[in-house]
């Protein structure tokens, strides 16, 4: 294999940065620049807030939502390798069975964490431990 086999590839990286560049120069140099406090508001679903919110979102969201990242990138590569499933054999068959492994290995942790319980009292953080002689821990 030589170099230029690789100039496709070459050139279609070259050609993504260059419409990023242009992209992202075109629409500052022809977006109007006409601030308003209208436009300055946060929108959301249509409704003006009246006042900042009492608390911010928790982290157990953004965990959530990671999870949900990984776990969906998951299914992606169990797509693509269902599709070659014939062609990659028993090898395929244990990149796979490790791949599932560890990410069902990351869930379990997780779940034993208490990442996905939204019940603050029953989470094991929370809970009073109380040693044998009455001592709290």
């Amino acid at each position: 294999m030589s170099l230029s086999d690789y100039l496709p590839i070459g050139l279609m990286f070259l050609l993504v940065v260059a419409f990023g560049a242009v992209s992202i120069i075109a629409t500052r140099w022809l977006a109007p620049q006409k601030p308003t406090p209208e436009k300055s508001e946060p929108y959301e679903s249509g409704i003006v807030p009246i006042h900042e919110p009492v608390e911010r979102f928790p982290v157990r969201f953004y965990v959530v939502a990671m999870l949900f990242v990984v776990f969906d990138i998951e299914i992606i590569f169990l797509f693509a390798w269902a599709v070659e499933f014939y062609d990659l054999g028993w090898y395929g068959m244990g990149a796979i069975g490790v791949f599932t492994l560890l990410l069902v290995e990351t869930l379990v942790y997780v779940w034993k964490r208490g990442a996905l319980d939204w019940s603050e009292r029953s989470r094991s953080r929370y809970r009073r431990v109380v040693a044998p002689g009455g001592e709290e821990v």
